[in-house]
């Protein structure tokens, strides 16, 4: 028997933790979701050391798998009102949740007698798991742009591109770069009457929508499966559910439809393989810590949970509304707020929202850089900084308002970076995007984005803003490039 010091081994992976950023108490707006209750994280903990030699893959052998799963999706399927015809499974995230949707979709396109290449037809605020599944199924993505002051599509814009070759199209119920509710009940009706397929990305919203209401307390315009011609929904657990990662539910309208999710094969001399998700083996983890999570909770517990989001949400908004120089993009909807420059103001009284971010990190809070975007009709969507909000938010709304206010009065004035410098340095050709892994690295060096090799792991320059400036210059292969460099490198063993 090999001896080794569990003691030790734990001891350095605490130690490798203290470099992380903190996943409960609020600090990070983005990423993580803390309930703010221990018991239930505890609770969850629990749920998954108990099922950690389970394997997923096969729920007629763990028995307790397809109980666990059935009662999630049933939770799911009430709150999202659907019908009994409504079916699902939990996948290891929104991005699977995503995948799958497409790919569903996609198969039914073919098998209703579509030929050529299926275009996938989305608002340009849809979440980026679209542009992986366009790209990982081969469809054209065909992005819609929106009103670049507010986000908000026009569904007009989306319904005007639907025709035989649309295999899927996607609505965002909210979107997440500006929280923007899509015109659901609108776009689903012209799909159902061109017998198009129409997803709702709510992965984010979908475990707290149903408890949201307006500012002025009316209720949201319909997004669920109470529209008719919405053939299919995500909601992530483990965002407003509050599970360990990964967990999301995908939830399709009808039997037949849901089949197509599925993959199987008795073509191999082994077992007969029947996968209702992109995974074979998988942890049953999640699932359970979900499962455990939806009994102790209910839905009053995630209502109590979304009350506590929306009066923070409130009081945000309020707060980054009376900061001279920010404005707040559109009439957000949910807890996500994306903080843009008022460009109303004369340039000395206006706040860059990315240096913004970066003083506010100084102060211990991490907010989210999000770069602008040149849209196919010309217009530009503005840089932003993001914020999600939790239930622990509010206890610390005072704290937050005072790192707000206080880095907002730092760089009120200052003007945005300007990447100029480093565009000038850069080696030429770079367009295509057609970079070497050492070309790359250099380029990373010399912008102050080498990562690291040392047991803490690879850590973000002080300022991010001049480095999301120079996102927004490059040409996407580029960045792009780059960034697949700087994650592989993090992550590759040491020469030595």
């Amino acid at each position: 028997m090999v001896a080794f010091d569990s003691a030790a081994i734990l001891a350095r992976l605490a130690g490798l933790r203290e470099g992380d950023a903190p996943t409960h108490g609020g600090r990070v707006l983005s990423y993580v979701y803390d309930s703010g209750i221990a018991s239930v994280d505890q609770l969850a903990a629990d749920a998954v050391r108990l099922v950690q030699p389970v394997n997923g893959l096969d729920p007629t052998t763990f028995t307790s798998v397809a109980v666990m799963e059935r009662e999630v999706i049933g939770f799911a399927r009430e709150l999202l009102h659907g019908a009994d015809d409504v079916v699902g499974s939990v996948t290891t995230g929104g991005t699977e949740s995503c995948l799958l949707a497409v790919k569903t979709a996609r198969d039914l396109w073919r098998a209703s007698g579509g030929t050529g290449r299926a275009r996938l037809l989305v608002p340009v605020t849809v979440h980026a798991a679209f542009h992986k599944a366009a790209h990982y199924f081969d469809l054209e993505l065909d992005l819609v742009p929106v009103d670049a002051q507010s986000g908000v599509l026009d569904p007009a814009e989306l319904i005007g591109r639907l025709g035989p070759d649309v295999a899927l199209a996607v609505v965002s119920a909210p979107s997440y770069p500006f929280a923007t509710l899509d015109p659901v009940e609108e776009v689903a009706a012209a799909c159902d009457e061109a017998g198009i397929s129409l997803h709702v990305d709510s992965c984010i919203g979908g475990l707290i929508l149903p408890f949201w209401r307006n500012a002025d307390g009316t209720p949201l315009p319909l997004w669920d499966f109470r529209v008719p011609g919405v053939t299919s929904i995500s909601a992530d657990l483990h965002k407003y559910g509050y599970a360990p990662k990964g967990a999301s539910v995908l939830l399709q309208r009808g039997r037949d439809r849901q089949r197509l999710q599925y993959f199987a094969t008795t073509g191999w001399p082994g077992y007969p393989v029947v996968n209702p998700t992109m995974l074979g083996s998988k942890s049953a983890g999640a699932l359970a810590a979900s499962w455990a999570i939806v009994q102790a909770l209910g839905a009053r517990g995630f209502a109590e949970l979304a009350e506590s989001c929306r009066r923070a949400t409130r009081a945000l908004a309020d707060i980054v509304g009376d900061i001279e120089g920010l404005t707040i993009v559109g009439d957000p909807v949910g807890p996500l707020l994306a903080v843009a420059t008022d460009e109303s103001l004369p340039e000395e009284r206006r706040v860059d929202p990315h240096h913004w971010a970066d003083r506010v990190r100084r102060r211990g809070w991490l907010l989210q850089l999000q770069p602008g975007l040149a849209q196919s009709n010309g217009t530009r969507l503005p840089h932003t900084t993001h914020l999600t909000i939790t239930p622990v938010t509010e206890q610390r709304v005072d704290e937050l308002e005072a790192a707000l206010r206080g880095a907002a009065d730092e760089v009120r004035g200052v003007p945005r970076s300007d990447p100029s410098a480093v565009l000038v340095a850069l080696p030429p050709g770079l367009a295509s995007g057609e970079i070497d892994s050492d070309t790359a690295a250099g380029i990373l060096q010399a912008i102050g984005l080498g990562g690291s090799s040392d047991s803490t792991g690879a850590r973000l320059p002080e300022e991010m803003a001049p480095f999301l400036a120079l996102i927004e210059a490059l040409p996407h292969p580029v960045t792009e490039r780059l960034l697949v460099e700087l994650l592989a490198r993090i992550v590759e063993p040491d020469t030595d």
